[in-house]
């Protein structure tokens, strides 16, 4: 008869078999053999009465009932792992590895610091970075939390917002090609346009900072890609004007390789939220993420978009 101990080491298992995508790679994390992990798995499913994994000569997917077996594991090891902690007056002191995917841009650039912060405070914690733009499957990927820029509509996910991202106007000097800075949109609509796909395409809404005054702007855009950074990179080759974040462009525009179009003018900001799925329990690492995430955050994003629009002001 399996007891409660070995219980609990089989849903480590199969946690861990599900984050890590395939058996073998699940034996290497766990210092083990793929047959003793295979073995850990049979024994669970036998406990249950159920099947968790499909599994195939090239693949595995989990079942109904192993999606939601993953999602009670993690529960379950979420409060033993605090349990534990209470146990040992250690509740404050975070362990194991967090998962977490960030956007591209925001991943390799502005939020490193909050991590670096993240991973000094808590020596016993690692992190998993991943960055891509895409919506998270939290179950099926193993991720614990998500930074998303973007409105949000997954009930499923506790979201928190953290921030607002400031979006400018902006085109390298020669799309100009000497002609005077516009100071109203009406004067972008014959220029070649670049567009961010996951936020706007063919169109977009430009709001006066001190009138609140809205005035729309119709284009066909040369370019058009989901990546902050091609979009950035296509705007220095002189391809067209964007709009994208205040903060990735601060350099280019204190040396004028970009010029900041219709100051007065600005795309609604987007919301930046922290995800994670709704869970009874939450690991403290994950806890203290979070917070630190909320603190530090608006700081640097706003330090970011202070510092290049005081580099560019006469």
């Amino acid at each position: 008869m399996t007891v409660p101990g070995d219980r609990l080491e089989l849903m480590q298992t199969f946690v861990r078999i599900v984050e890590a995508g395939s058996l073998s790679s699940a034996a290497a994390q766990l210092g083990t053999t793929q047959p003793t992990v295979s073995r850990r798995l049979q024994a669970l499913e036998r406990s249950l009465g159920v099947r968790l994994i499909q599994r195939s000569t090239h693949a595995m997917k989990l079942t109904e009932d192993g999606a939601r077996c993953y999602e009670r594991a993690k529960e379950l090891l979420a409060s033993w792992e605090m349990f534990e902690a209470d146990l040992r007056g250690a509740s404050h002191e975070p362990e194991g590895t967090l998962r977490v995917v960030v956007p591209h841009a925001f991943g390799q650039q502005l939020l490193v610091e909050p991590l670096t912060e993240y991973l000094s405070r808590h020596a016993r914690v690692s992190v998993e970075w991943l960055l891509h733009d895409r919506a998270v499957d939290f179950i099926t990927e193993g991720i614990d939390c998500a930074i998303h820029v973007g409105e949000v509509h997954d009930p499923s996910v506790v979201a928190l917002r953290v921030a607002e991202v400031p979006r400018i106007v902006v085109a390298a000097p020669s799309v100009l090609n000497g002609a005077p800075l516009p100071a109203h949109p009406g004067a972008l609509a014959h220029l070649p346009w670049l567009s961010l796909r996951t936020f706007y395409r063919n169109e977009i809404s430009l709001t006066h900072v001190s009138t609140g005054e809205v005035q729309p702007i119709t284009f066909h855009p040369r370019l058009s890609t989901d990546s902050l950074y091609a979009l950035r990179s296509a705007a220095l080759k002189g391809l067209g004007a964007c709009v994208a974040s205040a903060w990735l462009l601060r350099e280019d525009l204190a040396h004028g390789r970009l010029q900041h179009l219709v100051p007065s003018w600005q795309a609604a900001p987007l919301p930046m939220y922290l995800l994670y799925p709704h869970a009874r329990f939450h690991p403290a690492r994950l806890r203290q993420f979070v917070a630190l995430m909320r603190e530090t955050i608006p700081a640097a994003l706003a330090a970011a978009t202070h510092e290049g629009r005081a580099r560019t002001r006469p």
